[in-house]
């Protein structure tokens, strides 16, 4: 018989008067109620007619006709669907719920599938998520059924895929399943035993042995078609290990699936009949007389664990958190390391400074032991394990004397005895397995005897109580339960305890103290105080101690030690590492530590390694002690740029991050003060560096000038004029919009910086490309008149300097500039300066005719080359004329720049052209002279 929790459905093979039966028992609750009404229907018959309200209360019996006789069974604990094993094939049912009404409905069957495996006998099966098992006497073969899209022709798609070749590795034997190789070379004496065998993945197609899918669906269309994919094949020999009686006592037992869950998937349907989970990963486990096999065939196809048991076993049960095996005296225990692999397919990056867990290759453990009579079977329950016993009185010396004919399979070398007319002895035992936090604290206590010889025995136990904690963790009914939060506190102290032990023994494996203190959730002072808990106060910091440290004070937690604790920490590092004392000191943990003892311990450093940050250190702790002149001391032994690259060494003396937030050092705060070139050059330096992103520096810069996130300091104006020499693409472009919108934003707004800027218009013009030579016709403009005191000429000249130059995209430009006003002659040249940009130079020519008709002349010397050289008399020309003929208050600048006019296009234009172009009423005396002009050109010519 079989269970299914999907469903809560029974399963039975039944022999009554030599004829076998496949039932299954649904409603079976309703018996225990008192209420004995019983429906039997068959598999495939309409049922929805014939139940009615009465019908909730009733126990229902489906009967399941096969071809076949049934051998073995195997319920799905996923999703309920039953696996049928019969001689040469499989047959699966699949569950589904018919409704009657809304408040009603039935569970029933339907025959989907049939795998077709030429010549296998199973006997034993599973079924789990679509993966199937089979097992024969020695052979083992793990299938999976892939769903497939439904092509034109899907029985022959699916024959040709899943025929697997007929020849075994590396052997010439054709034609043959390997359960029955044997049967050929049989003689009356002999067993001809072929070598083991395992593949893996792909590799296990090469088993020879053939499966074919029927798919026995009545709705075609709503039909699934499936492929199958082979996961696993491994084939044993007789176990010749012992003294046995027969072949028949070495074969496999025990095959069984086991799925775990994806961690909070657990959720239930409207009917509450099933709950739905994610599953995660998969196990599958045999074994043989002596040796059980665990694998996991989820994500990866890989033998996890080899059990040796001290004797022969009768049967085995496995549970996410261990395997359970009787002998024909004994129950035993022993570790598995199914929540490890688990753990690491929910998470493939658990193996990380952050988190860890123990490795799945643990050496497994037996954990207990307990004595029984005649054990005959064994079944597992939540918390509960049911086995089976039956006294035998048999003569155990004689039943175990050995045979000669040892591997003979003829039946008539074993005598069978008759059953007697009354079997007696059968008992049955429900053993209440230990709760796991119980569990779980006597491992911690019985490793404390280990706790002081600091071997890798108690970091082994540790880890099977971590992985005890770990596995009831990842139970989907946990979630809500009132266990949860005593397992979770649990599995904390099982952290820190393993953090100890990486962190206090001498092990190749010491790194991983970092992630299993981080797991623990104990603060830095906390572990601190766990270590000088010890008596020995001369004790040697391990490698683990310090490893964890380093990166605890490195990452820069939100945790400032007190004065004491930071006191404790400096000297670990003297002692330990003194070379790190400098970027200890660093940490914003460290944040309480005296600034004299720190003097003390660096200038000790120094004697040994004299670098740039022991020096910049120095000064930051000369600064923290108001100590002006040792801080200028320090200060001024090397020059800026070598200062620099000792805060590429070691950002955290300009800035350390609090609570996700940029905070600017001591340090920094007194740079911006005195020394502002350096602090903007260091930034410079890290970013380069990769040691700090733009957004990033922006903040740091906002936050060291105290402004809001509206307004932009001048010292990060003064970066972003640095940054430009070195960025490229959508960086440079969009430094270069921040920079044009700040200068507009000054300018419209009539704001001066807040600082003096580190570099005037001519320094970036001669030292970056992406600030241009300002145009003659815009240094005209400004000549004009008298500068405005409402206008900072060093903005207004670095903005016309940017669009001067090669790298500003004017169209992108244009939106930024709405602000500046075009009332004056640096607005004008701005906007007239961007439209020339964008290849509008007849609008440019309108604005400077509108606004400053004196730099027009200028402008057209300088734009209207090559090819809007034209502009000059289908544009310019024109547009003179026309002006000229209204005197007005610029008449006598337009004349003049009338005549600049013609004097360029009398030299440009044959004479007939020209005086096409000329006004047909204007003066004669006017035009005179250029018309004598481009003649007498034409005569040199």
């Amino acid at each position: 018989m079989a269970y299914s929790e999907a469903g809560d459905y029974l399963v039975t093979i039944e022999e009554k008067n030599k004829a076998t039966s496949l039932r299954a028992y649904v409603n079976w609750r309703c018996m225990s109620a008192g209420n004995s009404r019983v429906c039997v229907r068959m598999v495939g018959h309409k049922v929805e007619e014939s139940y009615s309200a009465l019908s909730k209360e009733q126990m229902s019996i489906v009967e399941m006709p096969l071809s076949d006789p049934p051998l073995c069974i195997s319920c799905c604990p996923v999703n309920g669907d039953l696996l049928v094993g019969c001689k040469n094939k499989l047959v699966m049912f699949c569950l589904k719920y018919l409704v009657i009404n809304p408040d009603f409905s039935v569970l029933d069957f339907e025959r989907s599938l049939i795998l077709h495996i030429d010549n296998v006998i199973p006997a034993e099966i599973a079924l789990c998520a679509g993966y199937v098992a089979i097992t024969t006497e020695l052979d083992v073969l793990i299938l999976k059924l892939k769903s497939v899209k439904k092509g034109a022709d899907d029985t022959e798609l699916c024959a040709h895929e899943i025929n697997a070749p007929e020849k075994l590795v590396n052997e010439g034997i054709k034609d043959e399943a390997p359960s029955a190789l044997s049967s050929q070379f049989e003689s009356d004496d002999f067993v001809i035993c072929q070598k083991p065998t395992e593949l893996l993945g792909e590799e296990s197609k090469l088993c020879g042995i053939s499966v074919t899918l029927e798919s026995t669906r009545l709705n075609t269309e709503d039909a699934e078609h499936f492929q199958v994919c082979y996961i696993l094949y491994r084939r044993f020999t007789p176990d010749l290990s012992s003294f046995v009686f027969s072949v028949e006592e070495t074969k496999l037992h025990s095959l069984q699936m086991l799925p775990m869950y994806q961690t909070g998937s657990f959720t239930t349907d409207n009917r509450k009949t099933a709950a739905k989970k994610e599953l995660l990963s998969l196990f599958c486990f045999f074994s043989l007389p002596h040796v059980g096999y665990l694998y996991t065939i989820g994500n990866l196809v890989e033998l996890l664990s080899t059990y040796q048991y001290s004797e022969k076993s009768e049967q085995a049960v496995l549970t996410p958190q261990f395997l359970h095996v009787i002998t024909s005296n004994s129950l035993q225990c022993f570790t598995v390391r199914c929540s490890a692999a688990a753990a690491r397919d929910e998470d493939p990056y658990i193996d990380t400074t952050v988190k860890a867990c123990p490795p799945v290759s643990l050496d497994v453990c037996a954990l207990r032991m307990q004595l029984f009579i005649g054990l005959k079977a064994i079944c597992h329950f939540k918390n509960h394990i049911i086995i089976l016993t039956k006294a035998d009185t048999e003569d155990i010396t004689e039943r175990r004397r050995p045979s000669r004919r040892l591997l003979s399979r003829k039946t008539g070398s074993v005598t069978l005895k008759a059953p007697s007319e009354s079997e007696s002895g059968w008992n049955l035992y429900i053993v209440n397995t230990i709760s796991t936090i119980q569990l779980y604290k006597e491992m911690v206590d019985y490793s404390r005897t280990y706790e002081n010889s600091r071997t890798e025995s108690c970091i082994h136990l540790l880890s099977e109580a971590h992985l005890l904690v770990r596995a009831a963790l990842m139970d989907p009914s946990l979630i809500e339960s009132e266990e949860e939060e005593e397992l979770l506190a649990s599995f904390k102290e099982s952290c820190a305890l393993l953090g100890d032990c990486f962190s206090r023994f001498d092990t190749k494996d010491y790194h991983l103290s970092l992630p299993y203190y981080k797991m623990s959730d104990l603060s830095m002072t906390e572990i601190l105080k766990r270590v000088d808990s010890e008596e020995d106060r001369a004790q040697k910091y391990e490698k683990g101690f310090i490893f964890y440290l380093n990166h605890s004070l490195y990452e820069e937690l939100n945790e400032e030690l007190s004065k004491e604790s930071a006191a404790k920490v400096l000297q670990i590092f003297h002692l330990a590492e003194p070379n790190q004392l400098p970027h200890v000191l660093c940490s914003p943990c460290m944040k309480n530590v005296c600034p004299s003892t720190a003097m003390e311990y660096l200038q000790k450093v120094e004697r040994i390694v004299p670098t740039l940050v022991v020096t910049l250190t120095k000064a930051a702790m000369a600064l923290k002690m108001g100590d002006l002149e040792t801080y200028k001391h320090e200060m001024d032994r090397y020059t800026e740029t070598k200062l620099a690259y000792g805060f590429i060494a070691e950002p955290r003396l300009l800035r350390q991050q609090r609570r996700g937030q940029v905070i600017p050092t001591e340090l920094a705060l007194y740079l911006k003060e005195t020394q502002r070139g350096l602090l903007v050059a260091s930034v410079l330096a890290l970013y380069e560096n990769s040691k700090i992103e733009l957004e990033e520096a922006n903040a740091y810069f906002k936050m060291l000038c105290g402004k809001n996130d509206d307004s932009v300091p001048q010292l990060l104006v003064d970066f972003w004029e640095a940054l430009v020499v070195c960025c490229q693409g959508e960086v440079l472009q969009d430094l270069l919009l921040k920079l044009i919108s700040q200068y507009v934003w000054r300018l419209s707004g009539m704001q001066y910086p807040d600082t003096v800027p580190l570099k005037t218009a001519e320094d970036l013009i001669n030292s970056c490309d992406h600030y241009g030579l300002i145009f003659p016709w815009v240094i005209f403009m400004m000549s004009l008149g008298p500068q405005s005191d409402e206008v900072y000429p060093e903005d207004l000249s670095k903005l016309q300097s940017l669009l001067c130059g090669p790298s500003v995209n004017a169209t992108s430009v244009l939106p930024f500039l709405e602000p500046l006003l075009e009332d004056s002659n640096a607005g004008l040249s701005i906007h007239v300066l961007c439209t020339t940009r964008m290849g509008e130079c007849e609008k440019s020519i309108d604005k400077l005719l509108e606004r400053c008709p004196e730099a027009v002349i200028s402008y057209a010397q300088h734009e209207l080359k090559d090819e809007n050289r034209a502009l000059w008399w289908t544009k310019l020309l024109p547009d003179l004329c026309k002006r000229t003929r209204c005197p007005g208050e610029d008449y006598s600048i337009l004349v003049s720049a009338l005549k600049e006019t013609l004097s360029v296009v009398a030299t440009e234009l044959e004479l007939k052209d020209f005086l096409n172009v000329l006004p047909e009423d204007g003066t004669a005396a006017f035009f005179v002279p250029h018309l004598l002009q481009c003649s007498q050109r034409k005569l040199v010519t």
